[in-house]
């Protein structure tokens, strides 16, 4: 596999600028002074040169898809609306990047290209929902799922429309440097809470957005800073002096998931910090992140990261190192 510090953003003429800055926030800013390394990222066309934008000014464009050659990640950060082919030299390229190792990225209608050159067949990806219908008639050798934010199938991953991009790209830097590194990042960017797509999709410790009197987001961050004692969703909903029924209403408004999904990604996200800054045991961080015992800690990251505790270590203290 290539080496992930490079990352290649194509372009096109009518790109929307939100959707190209994504990748480009996340990856594309110097935020070595917070302790993020620093990726090179290249904004790239398969026609360089003065390209339009659906805002109405240009962006000057000075890379080929030979930007693409050594790239360990590649990112197609929209499509065009119309849903139109792409470039026959644009898929080669792709499936080129694809077989020397590169990670490819679809975010939003992106995923229309990518399984345009076959990358999807067979994998599980999503795109934007207003389109997933025209997606799944269009590509059904893909499983596609339109109910998450975003799906990792390994050196290919795809996400939903607009702002999910950022969850994508945020994961993916997560998965490349470790939680702690993607948290320095979502926090310089200031990152609204993440929302959860589904119970793996989460960035660790993520900014939250405390409302002065707001019961519910008290109460989150409370229970953030208690993960080692046991909650019921009984004893959570007296606590923000609801009901059970509004409790559960407003978590999930507040969330997108339930109380039980968002507890289990809170204590992975925090177990997993632990096990990257510091030597703590297995034992004392599963007691900590509030999983009770080694054993229960260990069934979840196989269920929810597919590794162990300790092989996470090794991983993500061994690249530190």
């Amino acid at each position: 596999m290539l080496p992930a510090s490079t990352v290649a953003v194509v372009s096109f003429d009518g790109i929307s600028p939100f959707h190209l800055s994504v990748p480009c926030l996340v990856f594309g800013e110097d935020r070595s002074d917070a302790g993020v390394p620093r990726f090179e990222t290249r904004v790239c066309s398969w026609a360089p040169g003065l390209l339009g934008t659906q805002a109405g000014f240009r962006i000057d464009v000075q890379r080929g898809l030979d930007a693409l050659a050594d790239a360990g990640i590649v990112v197609v950060p929209s499509w065009h609306d119309d849903l139109r082919p792409a470039p026959p030299v644009l898929l080669q390229a792709l499936r080129d990047a694809h077989a020397r190792g590169a990670i490819l990225v679809g975010l939003c209608l992106g995923a229309f290209v990518l399984a345009e050159a076959g990358l999807l067949d067979g994998r599980p990806a999503t795109t934007h929902w207003n389109l997933a219908a025209q997606f799944a008639e269009r590509y059904p050798q893909v499983r596609l799922d339109a109910d998450v934010l975003y799906v990792d199938d390994g050196n290919v991953l795809t996400s939903a429309g607009t702002a999910a991009g950022l969850d994508c790209c945020l994961h993916l830097m997560r998965r490349v440097c470790g939680a702690e590194v993607a948290n320095r990042a979502a926090r310089r960017m200031v990152v609204a809470p993440h929302r959860q797509g589904n119970q793996a999709q989460f960035i660790a410790l993520p900014v939250r957005t405390v409302v002065q009197g707001d019961r519910l987001s008290e109460l989150l961050e409370w229970v953030a800073g208690h993960l080692d004692e046991p909650h019921t969703l009984d004893a959570l909903a007296e606590r923000a002096r609801m009901s059970r029924r509004t409790f559960t209403r407003r978590f999930r408004e507040a969330t997108g998931t339930t109380v039980g999904r968002w507890l289990q990604g809170q204590r992975l996200a925090l177990a997993q910090q632990l096990l990257e800054t510091t030597r703590r045991s297995i034992d004392h961080i599963a007691t900590e992140a509030g999983f009770g015992s080694a054993l229960s800690m260990r069934q979840h990251f196989a269920a929810a990261l597919d590794t162990s505790p300790s092989a996470y270590r090794r991983e993500f203290q061994g690249a530190a190192r």
